[in-house]
């Protein structure tokens, strides 16, 4: 019996739908699900989750499914950018389940954070069982809803899209080779995006195609064979060209809210369940155990700094609030010279009785120095710099996957900690795994205040020693 027939094109520019049959009918996705499981994967990158050279351990089960696949063994560590390439390229089930165990703890963890993703791109009528496709009770999507994620995967991460054009791939264990390589090669403007078959499901596609500033995306469910898949979709796209038009607006699809994967919990000491596989722990090898402090008293008439928001607009708004530079400027210079005026208001303390006799101290094996005018020894004074003194100390507040989003948490945390970080050096560094963002130019001792302080808020961060 034949799979169900469903198609759609719409214009990628606008969103708008150019041609629809049996678009809303809920059928088997097969391998197009893993659009959505790399999407996914784009996202926690993006946001620091992860990052593509994260190492993810193979399960037995993930080993274990069925072709296409890569050929992964159980307990075998490899990098996640080479799982990506090979469900991407290859549709390979074994790299798709270790990704969704890599990121999530379990595969049906991952599949509820798909689902709420489907939500907030408005796939109304998907539901996702797995991170693969295989045919599975209740695993249903459109072609509809399929055309709308694959619009989101061209324009929300063009960085990553390259990779549904390319005909063969690196996957670290073998190189592997294109699914569709033949309408990439035979269609003019062809880039991508997923294809997917079951018995169930039968021949599915998701392709786009540009054409000067024409950009096209067909969705076909339900081919009958790659061929004849192939020479539909081939239509389809003919259809969208001819239909769209040439100038015309751009609107980009909105991008959903983030929302990170839930924490791990803890049973016997051991993190368990979402989260717990995607997480790299750096060690600073500062600090092995701390009990966390207590919270110093806030006076009444103190200003109450609000723990700096995620949206950078409420963190500068939660800044207006505290006292302006000119206002600490003018305190500071009241100070000093409330310093500099008490000596001449002092009382001049009584001179020492000459009958006192003090205690002497045995002298140093040098020589004393000798005054010129008394022919004196004159007790010479020597005061040890503090190594701690130099302000080469600095506080790690977290790595991140961009630069920007680590020189947006310096300045939230900035503004959330304007008293010990006064006069430090926000700085970001590029690393292997993503951006540290740093806090440089603090004293041991401010360094360690400030790191105790962000503690105390729930801020994770370490101390950076002189180097």
């Amino acid at each position: 019996m034949a799979a169900p027939y469903a198609a759609m094109v719409m214009d990628a520019r606008t969103g708008e739908v150019l041609h629809s049959r049996n678009a809303d009918s809920r059928l088997h996705p097969a391998s197009l699900t893993k659009m959505m499981t790399l999407y996914v994967v784009f996202q926690a990158v993006e946001n620091g989750e992860v990052s593509m050279d994260t190492l993810i351990r193979v399960s037995k089960k993930a080993a274990s499914e069925p072709p296409s696949k890569l050929g992964l063994r159980a307990g075998q560590k490899i990098k996640l950018r080479y799982l990506v390439r090979a469900a991407a390229v290859k549709s390979a089930n074994d790299a798709s389940t270790a990704i969704a165990e890599g990121l999530a703890g379990s595969e049906a963890a991952f599949a509820r954070r798909m689902n709420r993703t489907a939500r907030a791109l408005g796939m109304t009528k998907t539901t996702f069982k797995n991170a693969h496709g295989l045919t599975e009770a209740g695993h249903l999507s459109t072609a509809r809803d399929m055309t709308i994620l694959g619009r989101h995967v061209i324009y929300d991460y063009p960085q990553y899209y390259n990779l549904f054009s390319r005909k063969t791939a690196d996957a670290g264990v073998r190189t592997v080779s294109h699914t569709n390589h033949r309408l990439l090669s035979s269609y003019k403007g062809a880039d991508g995006i997923k294809t997917g078959y079951t018995r169930a499901a039968g021949f599915n596609l998701v392709a786009s195609a540009e054409r000067g500033r024409e950009r096209v995306i067909a969705t076909v469910f339900g081919g009958r064979s790659t061929t004849t898949r192939n020479a539909r979709i081939a239509e389809l796209l003919d259809m969208g060209f001819k239909r769209a038009p040439t100038r015309v607006a751009f609107r980009a699809p909105r991008k959903p809210t983030y929302h990170a994967a839930p924490a791990p919990k803890v049973v016997a000491g051991r993190k368990t369940g979402p989260g717990t596989a995607g997480k790299t722990i750096r060690v600073s090898g500062l600090v092995t155990k701390s009990l966390r402090p207590k919270r110093r008293p806030i006076p009444e008439t103190a200003p109450v700094v609000v723990a700096a928001q995620d949206d950078l607009k409420d963190a500068l708004a939660e800044a207006q609030t505290l006292p302006s530079p000119d206002t600490v400027a003018a305190a500071a210079e009241q100070a000093i010279k409330a310093a500099e005026e008490a000596p001449a208001k002092s009382i001049k303390p009584v001179m020492r009785p000459k009958e006192l006799v003090l205690a002497s101290a045995k002298p140093a094996p040098r020589a004393p120095s000798v005054s010129a005018d008394t022919s004196e020894a004159v007790q010479e004074v020597v005061t040890r710099l503090s190594a701690s003194g130099g302000r080469h100390w600095g506080v790690n507040v977290g790595r991140y996957g961009s630069r920007f989003q680590a020189e947006k948490v310096l300045l939230k945390t900035a503004l959330a900690e304007m008293t010990v970080l006064d006069g430090s050096l926000r700085k970001v560094v590029k690393r292997k795994g993503g951006f540290d963002a740093n806090f440089m130019g603090l004293t041991r001792e401010s360094a360690d205040l400030a790191c105790r302080r962000l503690q105390g808020r729930g801020v994770t961060c370490f101390m950076i020693g002189p180097s």
